[in-house]
């Protein structure tokens, strides 16, 4: 059971840190060169979408960290479910609101441009977080550390 656990914390952290990777360095930027008016129209059905996946894979690999480090696999498997489970409530205390007023903004270029960019920003730190607790799984499941 510990091995599964362990395997289910380090998949779901590395398609987590994939897609949040490829957001940050390539989708989002490539929707800003688009220009403003394109990638507030195409922010809409990707926010959808991406949500649901990695809202699940965020707490599947929480959960599974959690119950690896219960289990007894060792304290790096806590630190990666406590790095990939805040993800969450960054998510809906910092983010959300910006992801709100993307889904809700008007015409205002000035407005969308500066959200735009602020949201930006923001996934880097979903994207580090994401890769920090994706790289405590690989050392942990590696190693198998009991530490």
């Amino acid at each position: 059971m510990l091995d599964v656990t362990r395997f289910l914390a380090t998949f779901c952290c590395g398609v987590f840190f994939g897609a949040a990777l490829y957001i940050s360095l390539v989708q989002h930027p490539a929707a800003l060169e688009t220009g403003k008016e394109f990638a507030v129209r195409f922010f809409r059905p990707m926010y959808r979408r991406a949500t649901v996946l990695q809202a699940t894979l965020a707490i599947v690999a929480c959960v599974s960290g959690m119950v690896s480090w219960v289990g007894g696999a060792g304290h790096l498997w806590l630190g990666s479910a406590i790095l990939i489970g805040t993800i969450v409530p960054f998510t809906l205390i910092v983010i959300k609101p910006v992801n709100d007023a993307l889904l809700q903004t008007g015409d205002s270029a000035l407005e969308v441009g500066s959200l735009l960019k602020r949201w930006g920003s923001l996934h880097w730190v979903r994207t580090i977080a994401s890769a920090l607790a994706f790289l405590l799984c690989l050392i942990a499941f590696m190693s198998r550390a009991q530490v």
